[in-house]
């Protein structure tokens, strides 16, 4: 057992957050820290670990990417046939979690999904790199498979298939927008005491603000 793992510790000084320092819309306070993400050139600012449930209750996380976000919600884009997609056929609640760590801070958001319009999936898949737009073609994600091999002998049979023309929205790719019901601002601070600012929406659509122990 690797005992000297509890010896690592870390004190957080970099920021503070209250509830007079925090905008009053969430997601004007996440614009705020996005962009502070941003302009910090962290490693991958838009990447979030996405929780979803199957059917028998096992929750399951995988890191995707951020593509856009607005007062609806935040958006990522996916496989419609992977094991994500499957479970939120069942179960459309999910949380996803910004884990900022080297500004020491995190987002994390509860809510429910709903698949955004083929405009919006189409619009966004025009604009990915070709590489990426034969991949959604290409993987058949989360199935299991024999080798690396298959990817590659499938790719290069897309590439003759779309060699004249542009590459089509794949009818099993598209986006989810991720509608928040609660957002949470953490933000380390020293001896454990971290500040968390917690927004829960209410049935009147206006969003309830309370500081959270740590």
């Amino acid at each position: 057992m690797r005992e000297d793992i509890a010896s690592i510790r870390k004190e957080y000084t970099q920021a503070a957050l209250d509830e007079q320092s925090v905008l009053q819309n969430p997601f004007e306070q996440f614009e705020k820290w996005f962009q502070e993400a941003l302009n910090s050139e962290i490693l991958e600012p838009t990447a979030m670990v996405l929780s979803t449930v199957n059917g028998e209750g096992q929750p399951y996380q995988r890191t995707v990417l951020l593509k856009t976000f607005d007062q609806q919600g935040f958006v990522f884009y996916t496989n419609y046939e992977s094991r994500k997609a499957n479970h939120l056929k069942s179960n459309p609640k999910v949380s996803i979690l910004f884990p900022w760590y080297s500004l020491e801070r995190q987002v994390a958001i509860t809510g429910h999904v709903e698949k955004i319009s083929t405009k919006e999936s189409l619009k966004y898949f025009l604009s990915r790199p070709q590489g990426s737009q034969l991949g959604a073609w290409v993987s058949n994600q989360s199935e299991v498979i024999s080798s690396r091999s298959i990817l590659e002998e499938k790719l290069a049979q897309m590439k003759q298939k779309f060699k004249d023309g542009k590459i089509p929205l794949p009818d099993h790719w598209g986006g989810y927008r991720i509608i928040p019901e609660t957002i949470e601002f953490w933000q380390g601070r020293k001896s454990r005491l971290h500040d968390r600012i917690f927004f829960k929406k209410e049935d009147n659509d206006i969003w309830n603000i309370t500081r959270l122990s740590p």
